[in-house]
């Protein structure tokens, strides 16, 4: 599987379910970055309402 280098973007979106660490309890750096916007929620609904606020 390629690495997706989702750091050099200029915007990233990540769908998260909830707010904790995950099964491995780390953070992940991404997530703090000035270019990602977090949606957290149900990843089954689209989120084609979000895109336009990116930007």
């Amino acid at each position: 599987m390629p690495v997706l280098e989702v750091w050099k973007a200029k915007n990233d979106f990540v769908s998260k379910r909830g707010y904790g660490t995950g099964y491995s309890g780390i953070e992940n750096p991404l997530f703090y970055t000035d270019n990602t916007r977090m949606f957290y929620g149900d990843a089954k609904k689209p989120p084609n309402g979000l895109i336009p606020l990116m930007a």
